[in-house]
């Protein structure tokens, strides 16, 4: 029977979602909490119901009748009962496993199901034998607790997530309050089992804040590790000082760069009651290890040569933890990811914008650091006025005849970079520039030549990894300040840049089909705003190019946490205002104006 609803759902588990249905809104919410978006052409949406999706709703507390019952209630015509049946299997395997310390061995884990069943086929796994998993009744298994954290990614990847009730050590006490709290404030807030009403009245956690603290609690051996995904702007770096503040304890950070270690260093000195004394940076520039010490991802992944050791790793050790924050957790690189799996018996909280990851390692972030334990849509952000709402333009350029044919010519990779780089674009980001007039914007790119092209045109300051820090901070400063209208940027700007007026980014180049690069960049737009708290993102790409193709991905998230891109063609010759942008516009370059190709 043939239903007006606004989803195919098919056996293979991909979920068709009509954009010009009437529900289309509702419905995209809906599936955002147990399906991944793959492909956004103009009239259906298709999302993908996977394992690590299916367990991450699980983790937040969906159940499998919960997910069968929204899939019916969406779905156009009967769901297939396979799919419902398989559904049902891959959620039930969430929490049908769980580790817990070892009644009588010091230095060992037990590994317990309910289901003989789940332990007879875990025992022909050969890579548990390789692990040193000994299997010692029909429902328990003993493990070296140093393997907890490799045990819980081959696990992961057979299929099988486990719960880890193992415990964590408390770590190093460290006394922590809010900037302006006194203690009995605390102690009542304790006793109360409550989350803070800070003394300081001009700062206090927003309750969607509040939330995601709640769910990274650690209550009868639950939580204590795990992601809390929110928007950039959202306030991630305050959700990791209320952790602290709950913990007591010695604190790691870790982090994308030098910028933002700095940012939260001055966060903490601003917000919390910790001294310069209590906090340490641990940087190219610095190495100072303190009970709370900020740290990049870069430093701790150094080494002289290929064959080296990584000598910063041992940071993981320097002190009695009780938790480690990985800030921008989207990043980890791989060594991380090993130097993780050996510390699991401390806590670890990970704050991302983002669960995408290009690597496609999203499982390991779900092993060894934890499963989505909160996340706060974009759009319900906006809609309380906590982040700015932004305007998405993809600005489509033609390229002139001698560089289509250089395109013809050249391999899959220069064709690539060849339409990134199409000087055309040039004139479309001076009118840009033109058109926002008094805003405060960025342009942002990935190829240093066409960036200083586009500096020297504009006149405008370009910030690059080749510059020093402390450089980079002044021009940052001078943005915030006002007297620097214009940045042109590399992608050292992607993370962690504080430029809250920042109203305008113009995107001429990036990372090839980078969900999580896209992202990003929006995200530099949203702090708040004066006025009508509204944002403008401009994608400015080749049209009929490979550069357009993998376009198409680079707004999977973004679509997906529900913004639209508006399309505007640019042909000569004339003008028109963008600002009344709807739907396919022309955007037309002036008269007489022609890019020249070198």
């Amino acid at each position: 029977m043939v239903h007006n609803k606004p989803c195919i759902v098919q056996r293979d588990r991909t979920i068709l979602l009509e954009t010009t249905h009437a529900e289309f809104e509702a419905a995209r919410e809906q599936l955002a909490h147990y399906a991944d978006l793959i492909k956004s052409p103009a009239t259906f949406h298709t999302y993908r119901l996977t394992p690590l999706t299916l367990w991450n709703a699980a983790a937040a507390g969906m159940t499998a009748e919960m997910i069968c019952s929204s899939l019916q209630s969406l779905s156009r015509w009967d769901v297939p009962a396979a799919l419902l049946e398989e559904v049902g299997r891959i959620v039930g395997r969430y929490g049908q496993l769980s580790l817990l310390p070892h009644p009588t061995l010091e230095h060992s884990l037990l590994l317990r199901s309910e289901e003989e069943s789940v332990m007879q086929e875990l025992k022909s796994k050969h890579s548990l034998v390789e692990i040193g998993v000994q299997f010692i009744s029909p429902n328990e298994a003993e493990v070296s607790a140093g393997r907890r954290g490799v045990l819980k990614q081959e696990l992961t990847r057979l299929g099988y997530p486990v719960l880890d009730h193992a415990g964590y050590l408390d770590g190093q006490y460290l006394n922590i309050f809010w900037a302006g709290e006194r203690p009995d404030t605390r102690r009542s807030e304790e006793s109360s089992g409550e989350l803070p009403e800070e003394a300081d009245q001009e700062f206090k956690l927003r309750e969607y804040q509040q939330k995601a603290v709640e769910s990274f609690r650690d209550i009868g051996g639950e939580g204590g590790n795990g992601v809390l995904v929110l928007p950039c702007g959202a306030g991630k770096t305050v959700i990791g000082m209320a952790a602290m503040r709950e913990l007591q304890c010695e604190t790691l950070i870790l982090t994308s760069n030098t910028t933002s270690v700095r940012q939260w260093i001055t966060e903490l000195l601003h917000k919390t009651s910790l001294s310069v004394d209590d906090i340490g940076e641990y940087s190219g520039q610095r190495k100072d290890v303190r009970p709370v010490t900020v740290a990049t991802y870069q430093i701790l992944t150094h080494r002289q040569g290929k064959d080296d050791e990584q000598p910063h790793m041992k940071l993981f050790n320097e002190r009695r933890w009780g938790l480690i924050i990985y800030d921008e957790v989207h990043l980890l690189p791989a060594p991380v990811f090993r130097a993780t799996a050996d510390i699991q018996a401390t806590r670890r909280l990970g704050l991302t914008a983002t669960l995408v990851r290009e690597d496609g390692r999203e499982h390991d972030v779900f092993s060894l650091i934890g499963p989505k334990r909160y996340e706060m849509p974009w759009k319900r952000l906006e809609e309380q006025g906590w982040i700015a709402s932004v305007d998405c333009v993809e600005m489509k350029v033609p390229m002139p005849e001698e560089l289509k044919e250089a395109c013809g010519a050249a391999g899959k990779r220069e064709q690539y970079r060849l339409a990134a780089e199409n000087p055309s674009k040039l004139l479309v980001v001076k009118q840009l520039v033109d058109l926002h007039k008094g805003a405060q914007i960025l342009v942002i790119g990935q190829y240093l030549d066409q960036l200083n092209t586009i500096a020297r045109q504009l006149d405008a300051p370009l910030i690059t990894g080749q510059m020093a820090q402390d450089q980079r901070n002044e021009w940052y400063k001078a943005f915030r300040e006002g007297a620097v209208r214009v940045l042109v940027v590399s992608k050292v700007a992607n993370f962690a840049v504080d430029l809250p007026d920042a109203s305008v980014a113009i995107e001429v180049s990036g990372s090839y089909g980078s969900r999580q690069e896209e992202a990003q960049r929006l995200g530099r737009l949203l702090r708040p705003k004066q006025g009508e708290n509204r944002a403008y993102f401009y994608a400015v790409v080749s049209e009929d190019s490979r550069e357009e193709m993998f376009a198409i991905r680079r707004q999977l998230f973004l679509i997906e946490q529900g913004y639209a891109y508006h399309t505007v063609l640019a042909k000569p010759p004339g003008s028109v205002d963008l600002r009344g942008i709807s739907g396919t516009s022309r955007f037309e370059l002036s008269r007489g104006k022609e890019a020249s190709w070198r």
